[in-house]
């Protein structure tokens, strides 16, 4: 339902300047798309060119950036911190789907399964013998949660998502579809000429207000538990291996790999398609970017890249010296063919 430039201002505590404040706003777009009725931002110069010609009816802003030529149409919501104003906005006007607070007549709860307040649980879903869920929780059709398993209070955990025996999950977590959580971790021994399997007793521990993207796999300790420390945020098709202990308010982007038995302290960064060896700290703060390989501990707060990863700066000048390589070997060549000539010269 949409509501007043007013009321959004309000809602989100920012000052209006220009425009109409009783215009209606019905939802949010980005600088370059936002139209007549919706609600926009602006918190990079890159794109202050958008603003001249955007029909948006309010973009947030922050105190000390300077719009020119800003629509008069337009009303400036100026705040202290416009992306997370523009997050309440996002938030108010394009509300999260809410479920009926119901079982599914066709999920199936095996023996002994505790329930809290509240709750859904979809079509399809099976809850293992002995699990627990917690208040106001969402457990979606098809999921499936092994027996003994901990659900917090107000979790979701989205279609066909699977959560293996014995794992512990703690309150406001979100698990999106194909999430595998406690699958084995990879551990063989090789005798005899053949691949032992190593038996994998663990499980896994999800601390609070942890997101897990879609079709991630987060593998059981072979012997006490994987742990993902609370706040932090996991892309889609990442995989955990075993025993890893994750801070918390830890970043892993999409495609990252994390061998078994890594200390992934506090605060770090995983960029994209980053793969870290198995046995490795990466300390507090760093920050481990796009497909770096790390094959031993990064230092709290450092940024690494290359493959093996080292110190970025390094990284870089070895990578700008490289790019001059095919012009050093046509110098050399040059060099070569004088010296030549000047040595058959000499033997004459």
């Amino acid at each position: 339902m949409p509501i007043t430039v007013k009321e959004l201002a309000d809602f989100c505590g920012a000052r209006i300047q220009g425009g109409d404040a009783s215009a209606p706003v019905h939802s949010a777009a980005d600088i370059t798309a936002a139209q007549n009725g919706q609600v926009t931002q602006l918190t990079n110069k890159r794109y202050a060119s958008y603003i001249k010609d955007s029909t948006a009816t309010a973009c947030f802003i922050a105190e000390d950036f300077a719009v020119e030529n800003a629509p008069e149409s337009m009303a400036l919501l100026i705040c202290t911190d416009p992306e997370i104003s523009f997050i309440k906005a996002v938030e108010l006007l394009h509300p999260e789907r809410t479920y009926n607070r119901t079982i599914a007549p066709q999920a199936v709860l095996e023996g002994n399964v505790t329930l809290g307040n509240e709750l859904y649980i979809g079509p399809y879903a099976v809850i293992g013998e002995n699990a627990s869920i917690g208040d106001g929780s969402e457990i979606l059709a098809g999921v499936y949660i092994g027996k003994n398993t901990k659900i917090g209070k107000n979790c979701r955990i989205y279609p066909y998502a699977v959560i293996y025996d014995n794992a512990v999950v703690g309150n406001n977590v979100i698990i999106h579809s194909g999430a595998i959580i406690g699958a084995d971790g990879f551990g063989y021994k090789f005798r005899n000429n053949e691949h032992v399997k190593v038996p994998q007793v663990g499980n896994v521990i999800i601390e609070d207000n942890v997101e897990i993207g879609a079709n991630t796999c987060i593998d059981r300790g072979a012997l006490g538990s994987t742990i993902i420390g609370a706040g932090s945020k996991i892309d889609n098709l990442v995989q955990i291996g075993h025993n890893n202990k994750v801070g918390k308010n830890v970043i892993m982007c999409g495609q990252t790999g994390v061998s078994g038995s890594c200390n992934i302290e506090d605060y770090a960064i995983l960029a994209g398609s980053s793969g870290i060896a198995d046995h490795v700290t990466i300390g507090r703060g760093a920050v481990v970017m796009a497909r770096a390989g790390v094959a031993g501990n990064v230092e709290a707060g450092a940024q690494v890249f290359g493959s093996p990863a080292k110190d970025k700066k390094t990284a870089y000048k070895e990578q700008v010296a490289i790019s001059k390589l095919p012009e050093l070997v046509k110098k050399v060549k040059m060099l070569e063919e004088k010296i030549r000539v000047i040595e058959e010269k000499g033997d004459s």
